[in-house]
Formats: structure tokens, sequence, C-alpha cells
């Protein structure tokens, strides 16, 4: 059977995994009366939730007697590592764009990780349906991008479909038969080559890893020459040379549809998950134990940004969760890592803290969410950037490209708030609709924290898109969080006569009830230091009766954090408490005079 390997990739939001439903669909890989969600390859539980992909996945379908196997990528840059490893397994690329926004930083980000291999992409441009689109002008834009990213001749020829994946049809032309996929299908066939095979024993590059409960480790990539079978001798070599360990081929699973299928043969060029082996894992190369060269694994970015994970030591400790070992947890991160290239983990001088190094905070954030739904208990600190320095020992800090939309009117608190961050306004242009397109390049360090306070600037309407730029020279110190906290200075269970007087110190962040311990945050003080209150404090009574006396104390809304507000709203000597079914926010010190004592030594190691 002829075989195609393709990708689909594009910015967030665009439609990558409804595109691959209808294909699926269309193609016949289910009955007709078969019940089918959408989003079909969002399989876990916070990809659902979130509405966005994290981890790569691959499937197929068969048409006119081509076997095309389809990988979905994710559109954060954040998961950039996941997509730079899944390009090597594809021959061509569907970049897909949006109508009414065209080309984002994510798009690109990803095709330039497509143009350098020496990808030839099929711009498909989706949501034609939108009221506001734009077409013709969005296919400038992306013929704009091609060239900025020094395509060569043959990239710039691109062919371009147009269509919508909700309505579920493309064709060649705008106002073209809205009827079906088949143009997408063909275009495919035609344009993109099949896979060669190189000549030699077997060998493959893992991309992917995942564990089954019945089968061990499954490894996932593309057969890059000679033929896998069952219980075959193989090895895994690792990008050096060295040996990791020799094994043998229990199962070879294939995609089919949505399901993984065992087969009796692995051909060149197919994309195979392999299950045997217990060592090895993502970048080495399983091969024959004939082959002694690796195969070369692509390089991914560095890590930029930084988090201390460590036991939680909080009067709660345990409470919650079941896992909160230290050793419970380095294993946990080491498994992380082994998985997914874009993080690193390192030891530090204290047995239960663990520095994890990831490109992005949503990235660390969803690692933190999924290990609380496992049971753990964690204290996580403010995530810090990773530094570099150059040959004469300069200190160079990463840099974003941030494009924001915003409305005309909130333009100017928006550049003025990202210039408070040392950030530089690069082009400022109007978008259709009343707003505004602003490009900056912007230290990291400023952008922690940033996005919640840009959601309240412009009352909910930005959309904030930002992309790793590069290394650049130190920009000197930014201005942190301008107010203090409120702490609780008792353990027990807050009271709500106690919130109610103190509400004018500063908004709450717990509702009465919740339980408190000295050196927890309850709220944030209106004023820029830090002050202890008992929240503990209930209602004197006596038997006394006075009209008017006994109403019902009126509570305003606390402020309730997500993971992601939390992480980024605490200072550097503050941690967030995160267990299976609460998030606190406190002090890294619990007990005050420690805490003024090392305030006054960090005061006087600064002066």
């Amino acid at each position: 059977m002829n075989l195609r390997n393709i990708a689909i990739i594009a910015h967030v939001d665009h439609g990558k995994t409804t595109l691959i439903d209808v294909l699926l669909k269309q193609s016949g890989a289910f009955r007709d009366n078969q019940r089918t969600e959408e989003r079909m390859m969002d399989s876990n539980d916070i990809e659902r939730e979130r509405g966005i992909t994290i981890l790569a996945k691959v499937t197929s379908l068969v048409w006119k007697d081509t076997r095309i196997n389809i990988v979905d990528t994710p559109g954060h840059a954040d998961f950039g590592g996941e997509v730079e490893r899944i390009l090597h397994m594809v021959d061509g690329v569907i970049l897909l764009v949006d109508a009414a926004e065209g080309p984002m930083p994510q798009t690109k980000f990803v095709l330039g990780k497509a143009l350098k291999l020496g990808l030839k992409p099929i711009v498909a441009i989706n949501k034609i349906d939108k009221p506001e689109q734009r077409a013709e002008e969005v296919l400038d834009e992306v013929f704009d991008l091609f060239a900025a990213l020094d395509a060569n001749e043959d990239q710039l020829d691109f062919p371009v479909l147009y269509g919508s994946a909700k309505q579920e049809w493309m064709a060649l032309d705008p106002d073209g038969p809205r009827d079906s996929m088949d143009p997408l299908f063909d275009m495919v066939l035609d344009k993109v080559s099949p896979p060669e095979a190189q000549p030699g024993d077997f060998r493959i590059l893992a991309t992917t890893i995942e564990a089954d409960p019945f089968l061990g480790r499954i490894l996932t990539g593309r057969i890059v020459s000679g033929t896998a079978l069952p219980n075959m001798p193989i090895k895994a070599l690792a990008r050096d040379g060295s040996l990791v360990e020799n094994g043998r081929i229990s199962k070879i699973l294939a995609f089919r549809g949505l399901e993984r299928q065992p087969i009796e043969k692995g051909e060149a060029g197919d994309i195979v998950a392999i299950a045997g082996l217990t060592k090895a894992t993502v970048a080495d190369t399983l091969c024959a134990p004939s082959v002694n060269e690796p195969l070369q694994a692509q390089p991914i970015d560095p890590p930029t940004l930084s988090m201390t994970f460590r036991v939680n030591d909080s009067p709660l400790a345990g409470t919650e969760g079941s896992k909160v070992q230290s050793r419970v947890i380095r294993d946990r991160l080491k498994k992380e890592a082994e998985g997914n290239v874009a993080l690193k983990v390192e030891d530090t001088d204290e047995p239960d803290a663990f520095v994890v190094s990831g490109r992005g905070e949503l990235l660390l954030a969803i690692l933190i969410e999924n290990m609380r739904r496992e049971g753990f208990e964690l204290g996580v600190g403010r995530p810090r950037v990773v530094y570099q320095y150059d040959e004469a020992n300069n200190r160079l800090e990463p840099i974003e490209e941030v494009i924001i939309d915003v409305d005309e009117e909130h333009s100017g608190v928006v550049v003025q708030k990202l210039q408070e961050r040392k950030a530089d306004l690069l082009e400022m242009k109007p978008s259709g609709g009343g707003r505004t397109r602003l490009v900056f390049h912007a230290p990291t360090r400023g952008l922690i924290g940033y996005q919640s306070e840009l959601l309240s600037d412009t009352r909910g309407t930005a959309i904030f898109n930002r992309l790793f730029h590069g290394y650049e020279p130190y920009k000197g110190p930014i201005q942190g969080r301008h107010t203090g906290v409120l702490l609780s200075n008792g353990t027990g269970e807050a009271v709500a006569y106690a919130l109610f007087n103190l509400e004018d110190r500063g908004p709450m962040m717990i509702d009465p009830g919740t339980k408190v311990y000295p050196g927890m945050i309850i709220g944030e003080h209106t004023r820029g230091n830090d002050l202890e209150v008992n929240v503990l404090k209930g209602k004197q009574l006596t038997n006394v009766r006075a009209a008017g006396k006994d109403d019902a104390v009126k509570l305003t809304t606390p402020k309730k954090l997500t993971l992601e507000a939390a992480l980024s709203y605490i200072a550097d000597d503050e941690l967030v408490e995160v267990t299976p079914e609460s998030i606190r926010l406190r002090k890294a010190i619990l007990d005050p005079h420690e805490r003024k004592r090392a305030e006054r030594a960090a005061n006087k190691e600064s002066a």
C-alpha cells in the first residue's frame, strides 16, 4: 500500500484538531452509526478542559488505496519540544491559518522549523465562514512570512486551499464547491512525496514515549530503513553511539484510525510504536544488532524558565494528598523529564527541593496540575528565568516576541505597562474591526504575571501571544508586585465576622471556614508592606439584644486564584502550596521572627 506522512501545524486555536476529526469522518474511518466526539484527538482530561492540544498524537486513514499517517501537533510554543521532534517523522505539512487572524507568532515558530527541515507546506486557509474573514490579505501575509523565513523557490510555490473545517469542506477557491474534503486529500496525494526508504538494516528514531500497564514502555517513531518483525532482536543506541540496552521487539503497533493495532511487519517509511525495551528513551536509535551508527536527533531549544519544587512542609501537609515524600516526587519528575525532552530536572543542595526548567509557564503549570491530580503535595516557588553568559561573562537573559491584539482605547495602557517592564515597542498597526496589533520584544522576567494584569487592564478583550526570540544582554532590575499581602497569625478556621472587619485592609483570597495557619496568605494588602491579621476572632456574644445589631454579615466575593495566576502572583519569598484539593499561598518562612531575621539579612546584603 502507498504511504504518506503529514503533520498539521498552526497557531493555537486555528482548528487543527477539528480538521482531523472531519478528515477521519470523511475517509470512512467510522461506521455510519458510530458515536463520535468533538476533538477526538485530545484524549486526556486537561486537554479537554482547556480546549488545547498538549501532546502530539498520530492517527491514520486510508484514501484511494493510500494510507495517510497524520500527526496532530500542539499550537503553544511552550510545547514546542513536541513539534520539533515530530516534524522528523513526516514528509509534508499542512499549514492551517485562520482567515480572520492571519499568521500569528506560533505559525511563524512551527513554519520556521518545517522549512528548515526542507518540508514543502500546503497552506489551508480555515474558518472562511467567519463574517470578518479576509482570505486574500491573509494569503499575502502568509507569502511574506515564507519570504521572511528564507523559504526556497520550491517552498514559495506553495498550493493553497480555502475552507471551513467546522462546515466540513475545502476547495481550491474561496467560493468553490462546499461539499467535502476531497480537494485536500487529493492535494496530499499529489504534492506530498511518499517516504523514501534508506538502504541497510532496521533503524528507527524514537520521538515519543509512553508507558502502558500491560506492554511497558512504548516508543513511537518512523522506520528509516529495513523492516521490523515481532520477536526480532534489537538494540538501543544513545545519541553518542554508546549502547543503552539489548532487547527484543515484543509487539509492533500501528495506528489505524484512533486505535492502535498490532501488526505482523513494520515497513520502512511507516510510523509505528514498538514495545519490548526497558531503558531506551526519546532521541535514542532502535536498530538491528549489526548497526553501529545512531540516527541524528534534532537539537531542542534550551529551557528559559525554572521553578523550585519542594516537599510540602506546611502545618496542613499530608492531610489531603497521599504522595508527599521527596523520593516519590523525585521519581515522578525524573519520569516526566524522560518523556518530555523540553524539561530538565536538577537536584539542589537541599535534599527535598528540585529545580525544574522548561520552555514556559504553561508547560510547568500543566506538569503541576497533572501531579496534583495524581495525589501529590508540593510547595512551588516563583518562576525564575534561566540566564546564560557570553564569552566576556556578561549576563544574557531570554527575550520574547510579544504580539497583543487589543481594542484601540486600551492600547495606551498596554504600551505603558510593558515599557515599565523593559519591553521595546517594535510596531503598532490596525488589525481591523477597531483593534490594534502591538508587537514588542520583552524580557521573559517582565512577562511573568503580566497576563492576568493585561486582562484586567483591557476588560478581558486582549489576545496575548508570545514566542521565544533569543538571548540578549541583561536589561536591569524590573519592579515586582506593588502591594503587600495579609497574613494569618494563628491556626484554625477563618471566621466570617473577622473577614468582614478586615475588608478595608484589602481584598480577601479565602472564604469563611477555610483552614488557615501562621504565615499563610489570606488576602492582598492595599499598601506596600505585609500585615499579620487575626482571621479567627469571633463575635463576642451577650444576651443584650438591640434592633439591627444582628444583621447577617455580607462579605465581598473573595479573589480566588487559579494555579497559573497563583504562580505568577507570588513574590520571591513566597510559595504556592499545591494539594489535590486546594491551592494555598504562603510565605516560604512561616515563623514571623525568622522571617524578619531573613529580611534584615537580605537588606544588609543588598546595601
